[in-house]
């Protein structure tokens, strides 16, 4: 008999995500800079909750890359009918978290395609290390986004998708804008703050240090990340 395939959840899947971004070629910030990243993160009506988690875990992501150079992080988000915005690149977590502490959700549909669009316009400018989605829907064409997300890939701008709860629409397409740019993809639940945070400290340290800096992080996540580490070419 065939054994049945494996089963996957959450768990398995973050594990998984944690691989890919130990995975990723080095980040290479210009020389002397911070590393920069994108933060953009749904604030519609449904979000509140996961805001106000996300608005306590910024100061984390500046923390895990202070030795590193540190780290620059525009915040963009999107809510209501047709409002988006976005901050420039701040290196104060304090100054993040104040912003983000400004912002009430509103309902209104999603707007991925802005965020993607205003970290390429980033990536034409200067090196942008990466991009981190953080929501629960996509209601925009996949193929509009995937293409957004393909041309980040060409500027060595990857996308870590993080979605929030179960909708398989939302995790399709999450997955397929994480796939085309070179990024992954990574579930979490909207109760459990400890995964959101290891995921996000995970990206902020690639960001700002690339793949050697995610290894020397310290504490059980990075040892098992570390021993996922492809070795070197060469390496006997």
């Amino acid at each position: 008999m065939t054994r049945p395939p494996a089963r996957t959840g959450p768990g398995t899947e973050v594990a998984a995500f944690l691989e890919k971004v130990a995975q990723l070629p080095a980040a290479r910030p210009a020389r002397g800079r911070p590393g920069r990243l994108v933060f953009a993160v749904d604030a519609t009506a449904s979000r509140q909750p996961a805001w106000d988690r996300a608005c306590a875990l910024t100061g984390e992501m500046f923390l895990a890359t202070r030795d590193l150079g540190g780290l620059a992080v525009s915040l963009a988000y999107w809510r209501g009918f047709m409002e988006f915005a976005a901050t420039p690149f701040l290196t104060d977590g304090a100054e993040l978290a104040r912003r983000m502490s400004t912002v009430s959700c509103l309902g209104g549909q999603t707007q991925i395609l802005r965020a993607l669009r205003h970290a390429l316009a980033e990536s034409r400018k200067e090196k942008v290390g990466a991009l981190v989605l953080v929501g629960d829907a996509v209601e925009e064409d996949v193929d509009a986004l995937c293409h957004a997300a393909g041309e980040l890939g060409l500027f060595g701008t990857p996308v870590f998708c993080f979605h929030e709860g179960a909708n398989p629409v939302a995790g399709n397409a999450f997955r397929q804008i994480a796939k085309v740019s070179g990024g992954a993809y990574a579930p979490f639940d909207s109760a459990a703050a400890e995964t959101l945070r290891e995921l996000l400290r995970a990206v902020a340290v690639y960001a700002a240090g690339g793949r050697a800096a995610l290894a020397a992080l310290p504490g059980a996540t990075a040892a098992r990340i570390a021993g996922q580490l492809p070795r070197p070419k060469g390496a006997s």
